[in-house]
């Protein structure tokens, strides 16, 4: 056992008389060790709650940036429902109005298509020559896809503003280049192979029979003449006469 004390004398300034105070080693250990222990428990326990600290900090902003994204998906969800309504309207208009439907008494002025439509897609992509550009130079909307059977739509519509450029599917040659009761303003593009393309619709033609195309040519501005409610291109591809799936071979940019 350790008996000895450890004396602190205190002299104030000024001041003869002088205070002393006295406490034993032995205490002085306990008190060390026990605020050392002290001081380990506080350091565990800041260092433990500090993440949590961190964690309840950002709350509040969470709470914020949550609240944003359910009025965000809220209005998405909105814009959805009324484009949805949108199209079906749209094609239920069509429909009344008989779009893209070939006039009675007045038969399209482009090569006639085989009874034996098809768009199955079974072609491959490959057999097309040069024939896989998307026909827009932007992504549009498609609203009509290509029909099954000889009455069947005959191609895809494409919904997009007027005087946008429509481009080639693929090279070839103008088959044929004119004005139509049903499709407008088209263009006929033949791409050898028994393989042609067909763009109606347009508001301008910037080819002529004869001409001489490569994929990518800006060859009219789209429209809305001929039978259409509102401006959009309609695309068609033909293998001898029989009407493909557009998307067999071009792919809609993303």
């Amino acid at each position: 056992m350790d008996d000895r004390n450890l004396s602190v004398i205190v002299v104030p300034h000024g001041d003869l008389e002088t205070r002393s105070f006295s406490v034993s080693y032995r205490k002085l250990k306990v008190l060390t060790i026990t605020g050392g222990l002290l001081g380990l428990l506080i350091c565990f326990v800041v260092a433990s709650w500090f993440p949590v600290m961190l964690l309840a900090a950002r709350v509040p902003g969470l709470k914020k940036q949550l609240i944003e994204l359910e009025g965000e998906r809220a209005k998405v969800a909105e814009l959805a429902r009324d484009l949805a309504e949108v199209e079906a309207q749209y094609d239920n208009i069509r429909k009344l109005l008989g779009a893209d439907a070939p006039a009675a008494g007045s038969p399209p002025m482009l090569p006639p298509l085989r009874d034996s439509t098809k768009t199955d897609g079974t072609a491959p992509i490959s057999t097309a020559p040069d024939l896989r550009r998307w026909p827009l130079n932007q992504r549009g909307f498609v609203t009509q896809n290509a029909g099954v059977g000889a009455r069947g739509h005959p191609g895809i519509d494409i919904a997009v503003k007027n005087d946008s450029d429509v481009r080639a599917a693929g090279s070839g040659t103008i088959k044929s280049a004119g004005l139509d009761d049903v499709y407008g303003k088209y263009i006929v593009i033949d791409h050898g192979q028994g393989y042609m393309s067909v763009y109606g619709h347009a508001n301008r033609l910037l080819v002529q029979p004869g001409d001489r195309v490569a994929a990518g040519d800006k060859i009219a501005l789209s429209g809305s003449t001929g039978r259409s409610t509102a401006p959009h291109l309609h695309f068609e591809i033909r293998k001898d006469g029989a009407v493909m799936d557009p998307f067999s071979y071009v792919r809609q940019p993303k």
